[in-house]
């Protein structure tokens, strides 16, 4: 059962409390963790000091914030607090008893919202001179999902699609291994037919991974306008990509295992195109 949030003030921010563990606050906060909940409501739980500031800079609607003092980490929780309210949301004061139980960390830091979904399409993503997409295809581990979030953002990849997706991408485990950076690079949904005709309408080379390939990933041309693609963390890519992709390379594995994790991989990948493209500045 959903319980509607609480409607945000039209001007600034409403100070509440909360100290029952039988508020429907609290058993709204909770649902809030299974991804029916998140989908029937279009809501979705930010948890942490940098997450929400990451949010809240990148504009992100906050409806309800819920907070407790006595779980703070320093001194910087208030600013951030003052600056959401003033956006319009309303703020809630908990025990450390309530906290504790809708906090989804072993060690809350007793910052929690409540904010609408954001869902992106491949017609949002307006032209780019030279991009660099990723192409995430049945990513199954939400911690996964949130690491390959933090290491496009590090690169300044010009977006992540998230093809025919397994995972949400508003679990809670996201936000967190994305440190909040689900906020500031476009995150778009996409089936994997459309996302390949959109790519080939753009000129967008496709590279895969996976260790039949003869190139090593540091001998092929990424300074081109490029998706790199990434697939499920058992299988690998789907026939349809591997069949699609106009480069294949290999990551050097020298010791019994045979493939990194797909975070990592895709994080080697990512960083190879972005030293190519520096170095390609540095000549001109």
């Amino acid at each position: 059962m959903f319980f509607p949030c609480p409607a945000a003030p039209t001007q600034g921010g409403e100070m509440d409390n909360l100290s029952s563990l039988q508020n429907p606050r609290v058993k709204q906060l909770v649902h809030l963790r299974e991804r029916r909940a998140r989908e029937e409501s279009q809501l979705f739980l930010i948890e942490g000091y940098r997450e929400l500031l990451r949010a809240a800079d990148a504009g992100w609607k906050i409806d309800s914030l819920f907070i407790c003092p006595s779980l703070f980490l320093g001194s910087n929780e208030e600013p951030l607090i003052q600056r959401i309210a003033a956006s319009g949301a309303r703020t809630i004061t908990c025990t450390e008893q309530v906290f504790r139980k809708v906090s989804y960390r072993d060690r809350p830091d007793g910052l929690l919202a409540i904010a609408p979904q954001r869902h992106l399409k491949l017609q949002n993503i307006e032209n780019i001179k030279n991009p660099l997409f990723i192409i995430a295809e049945a990513i199954e581990k939400p911690g996964n999902l949130g690491t390959i979030l933090r290491s496009a953002d590090a690169v300044k990849a010009d977006g992540v699609i998230v093809c025919d997706r397994c995972t949400d991408i508003f679990n809670p485990n996201v936000v967190r291994a994305s440190v909040g950076t689900l906020f500031t690079i476009p995150v778009i949904e996409a089936e994997g037919k459309e996302t390949l005709e959109w790519l080939k309408k753009q000129g967008i080379t496709i590279l895969a991974a996976t260790p039949a390939a003869k190139e090593e990933f540091t001998r092929v041309d990424m300074r081109v306008p490029l998706a790199i693609a990434v697939g499920t963390e058992q299988l690998g890519l789907s026939k349809l990509w591997m069949e699609e992709a106009s480069l294949q390379v290999r990551i050097p594995m020298l010791g019994v295992a045979d493939s990194l994790n797909v975070a990592m991989a895709t994080t080697l990948l990512m960083y190879e195109a972005l030293r190519q493209r520096l170095s390609e500045r540095e000549i001109r």
